[in-house]
């Protein structure tokens, strides 16, 4: 069985490296990207099985990034993660974020999390 596709999209490189060991150790492939837009792209490119996202970052931020690949691709699965508050990721669940977590997070939380979405 082919292994499933993940597009990591975090303005932080010390985020988007831990989460593509954490990731590819659980034998998925992992697509970074360090922004909204970046990452709106690569996913209209090549879609991903699964997207996690930051919220805040520049260029285009998480919740304006779940709003276009909700309205565009209506089986999106998106896992939504901040540093700021958790109101930001109660309105990423509003727009369509499947599960929430707040930074700093627990990683097998996160990889439990994105082994549920992959089956679900």
């Amino acid at each position: 069985m082919e292994s499933a596709t993940i597009l990591v999209i975090d303005d932080q490189e010390c985020v988007r490296m831990l989460l593509r060991l954490i990731l590819e150790d659980a034998g998925y492939q992992v697509t970074e990207a360090m922004n909204g837009r970046h990452g709106l792209e690569l996913f209209r490119e090549c879609p991903a099985d699964l997207v996690i996202t930051d919220i805040a970052m520049p260029e285009m931020n998480g919740l304006d990034l779940i709003l276009e690949l909700t309205k565009a691709f209506l089986d999106i699965k998106v896992i939504a993660m901040t540093g700021a508050s958790s109101e930001e990721l109660q309105k990423a669940k509003l727009l369509g974020a499947r599960q929430i977590f707040q930074k700093p997070f627990n990683t097998q939380a996160l990889l439990s999390a994105v082994q549920y979405e992959l089956r679900h």
